[in-house]
């Protein structure tokens, strides 16, 4: 039976570039994979053909043997290798093993075209930061200590005792990973000889093991700007885990959390404060004295006739802008607080005052008014 066409196999144009090639035997490889047609006896044969074409199409030299003499190029001597493809023990799994390290050669952690880097970046760190509000309103600087790794002294973050360079492993020859052929499949595992560094250290250092790094707390002074709030992230670059035998250190990123107030709320730069007041302060007005958030103190101004809940505002008494911009404001909220534990005087003089206060309590009247009128309808 004569051998279909290459370019007709994986279904592409003569005039296919090598990008197209692929993908097109990607989406052949997918559909005509054996596992995914058990009921398709003909799918192995056709996983293979496809294989086979993708084998010649993706080398520009047995692209161009093929091009001019078709299948007789790989026949007869012409291409050598036995009448198979581009010779030698080229066939479909090679060809499939490409396209394997494309689609999961990231996932292996692997570097497709060469051997891994001895020295690989440390990881970024993260610290929680607790501070005040007042901490927060003044910025501060404050030393914290970080449990990390750092170079190793002994080898100088070389990984050797003697400091010598690390040699290409033997076992996977600086891949950091090795091969294995199970049936139709090339399954890449990590090399167990180098754990997947591509390179060995034969005297390796006694202080770190060979590692290049010990772990270690670390003091850092951090300048903490004022007007930070909880979530802010400061990052503090090279600060964070020592890089592997020699290699970058990674960042250390400060998350900031700041502690709730006693007194004040905070929200986004401006500050509320809910203030206590007398039924008689808030009926007949007056003056009252208020903390700030710097440690100070404010008038306030009672308008009388006050009601719970009342806001007054005091400019720039807030918290600062993270990046500039001024500050935001103060906000006094008013909480009318009604007297308990009342003598039996004071109770006879708020019989007496409630008597004479009809025409006092405009909203109560009104209210009252309301329901009235609410009732007098669900009679009718």
């Amino acid at each position: 039976m004569a051998k279909r066409d290459y370019y007709e196999t994986l279904g592409i144009s003569k005039g296919a570039s090598a990008d197209e090639i692929k993908k097109a035997y990607r989406k052949k490889a997918k559909e005509l994979h054996p596992d995914r047609n058990t009921d398709n006896p003909e799918a192995e044969a056709q996983f293979k053909e496809a294989g086979e074409a993708y084998e010649v199409l993706k080398d520009d030299d047995k692209k161009a043997a093929y091009d001019r003499y078709g299948h007789a190029a790989f026949e007869g001597g012409m291409g050598g290798g036995g009448g198979r493809p581009g010779g030698g023990q080229g066939d479909f799994s090679s060809a499939f093993s490409d396209v394997f390290d494309d689609l999961f050669g990231d996932f292996m952690g692997g570097q497709r075209g060469g051997g891994r880097q001895r020295a690989s970046r440390g990881a970024d760190l993260r610290y929680n930061l607790g501070i005040t509000l007042e901490e927060a309103y003044t910025g501060l600087q404050k030393t914290i200590a970080v449990p990390t790794s750092v170079a190793c002294e002994g080898c100088n973050g070389t990984g050797s005792d003697d400091g010598s360079e690390p040699t290409t492993c033997p076992t996977c020859a600086g891949m950091g990973k090795v091969r294995a052929q199970q049936g139709f499949f090339t399954v890449e595992r990590t090399c167990p000889t180098c754990s997947g560094l591509g390179q060995i250290i034969k005297d390796p250092c006694k202080l770190c093991g060979g590692q290049g790094r010990v772990h270690k707390d670390r003091s850092l002074a951090v300048n903490i700007p004022a007007g930070v709030e909880t979530g802010t992230r400061i990052r503090l670059a090279g600060e964070g885990e020592a890089g592997m035998r020699g290699g970058p250190t990674g960042d250390l990123y400060i998350f900031i959390e700041v502690a709730a107030h006693k007194i004040f709320e905070r929200e986004d730069v401006n500050l509320y404060c809910r203030v206590p007041v007398s039924m008689a302060s808030a009926a007949l007005g007056g003056d009252i004295e208020v903390p700030t958030i710097d440690g100070g103190r404010s008038r306030v101004k009672i308008p009388s006739g006050s009601q719970s809940g009342r806001q007054m505002r005091l400019r720039s008494k807030g918290m600062p802008a993270l990046r500039g911009g001024g500050a935001g404001d103060m906000f006094i909220e008013l909480a009318v607080e009604t007297p308990v534990n009342l003598t039996s005087k004071q109770k006879e003089l708020l019989k007496e005052f409630e008597a004479l206060s009809e025409d006092n309590n405009p909203e109560s009247s009104s209210f009252f008014s309301s329901v009235k009128g609410f009732w007098d309808s669900m009679k009718g």
